[in-house]
């Protein structure tokens, strides 16, 4: 592993008001010291603008504040002369790619809107990043990708030919496309499987999140599977801590006995290794909300409680083995759900109420 120090760097984070993005630009404001840190996004309407509008206040405000330069620009990663511009541009030293069209079921639907940002999209920073050297392209895969594997906990080292939704699909396309592209052009490339991320200024469209939404509202909340669901819930915290500590360790360039580049390249999980039962998460969820005050003492959880079958795409289990990142990095998540939602009930209040 080669180690890259961002100060005084130039960074470009795509996806960057969306909720990982956001909150790791954040840090990088906050810890850099000097340099440049390029944000892009399309801020499209997948789920309400406003909340990426407010990350990219708390952004902006950071860096008002920070030594470190931001630049946000509104742009889509499919628009392959825009990227070559930005990256001919800036000059970026280090690139962290988490602008992707998000969501399992969303893609049973809108096949084309995954196939434009998550495949032609990455393909795009692929190439910038072939013709505009990198000293390290790290982007977001996702958990999804192990499918419905049997055997747990899910590690790196497991097939993952099987994916069970087009998201799934595009994800495990990324980690084919920069693997040839580390093997073919010397590119160092690391891929994160990220497991259910949550927390404040989440997205929407997950669980916790719309699940409080209709307790709000007074509406019912369907439960997958009758309940027989688990979950590894990481908590935004402990994945900016390990996207920041993934960043400054790139693969390391070798050449093989054949002469040309062993590819640089390397792929983690970043979960917390507990997987909570989906009822478990639901009853923290409900005493969370109640303690924030954003439902009532006597709030009827089980008459809002409406348990369903499997959902298309869906798996029953996620389950992830960080022992590759603990061994590189020095880093495990540890925040537990209870403190995590608490964390994101507080902020609802703050935020909706």
């Amino acid at each position: 592993m080669k180690i890259v120090t961002l100060t005084g760097k130039t960074v470009l984070v795509t996806g960057s008001p969306g909720f990982i993005g956001a909150n790791l630009v954040l840090r990088l404001l906050k810890e850099m010291g000097s340099g440049t840190v390029v944000s892009l996004d399309n801020m499209n309407d997948y789920y309400e603008p406003e909340l990426k509008e407010y990350r990219l206040r708390l952004v902006e405000e950071a860096a008002q504040n920070s030594p470190v330069e931001h630049i946000f620009i509104k742009g889509s990663l499919s628009d392959n002369a825009l990227v070559g511009e930005l990256f001919t541009k800036y000059e970026f030293d280090v690139v962290v790619n988490l602008a992707a069209q998000a969501g399992v079921r969303y893609s049973i639907d809108h096949p084309d809107v995954y196939i434009d940002s998550n495949i032609i999209g990455f393909y795009n920073i692929l190439e910038a990043c072939r013709h505009h050297p990198v000293e390290h392209l790290v982007y977001a895969s996702s958990s999804s990708v192990y499918g419905g594997n049997k055997k747990v906990p899910f590690s790196t080292d497991d097939k993952v030919d099987h994916p069970v939704s087009l998201y799934a699909a595009t994800k495990k396309s990324n980690e084919l496309l920069a693997h040839a592209y580390s093997k073919l052009y010397n590119i160092p490339s690391t891929g994160l499987r990220f497991f259910t991320v949550y927390g404040p200024a989440g997205r929407p469209d997950m669980f916790y999140f719309s699940a409080t939404k209709k307790l709000v509202a007074g509406e019912s909340i369907k439960i997958f599977n009758y309940g027989n669901m688990k979950r590894d819930f990481t908590y935004i915290d402990d994945i900016v801590e390990g996207v920041y500590r993934v960043m400054q360790g790139a693969p390391e360039k070798t050449t093989g006995e054949d002469g040309l580049p062993n590819p640089p390249y390397a792929v983690y999980n970043i979960g917390g290794g507990t997987p909570e039962n989906l009822l478990t998460y639901i009853s923290v969820l409900q005493e969370e909300l109640v303690r924030a005050g954003v439902l009532p003492d006597d709030y009827d959880f089980e008459g809002h409680r409406e348990l369903v079958g499997m959902q298309p795409g869906d798996v029953p289990m996620t389950y992830a083995d960080s022992t590759a990142l603990e061994m590189d990095y020095g880093f495990t998540p540890s925040i537990d759900i209870r403190t995590g939602l608490r964390r994101f009930s507080e902020w609802y209040k703050e935020y909706y109420l």
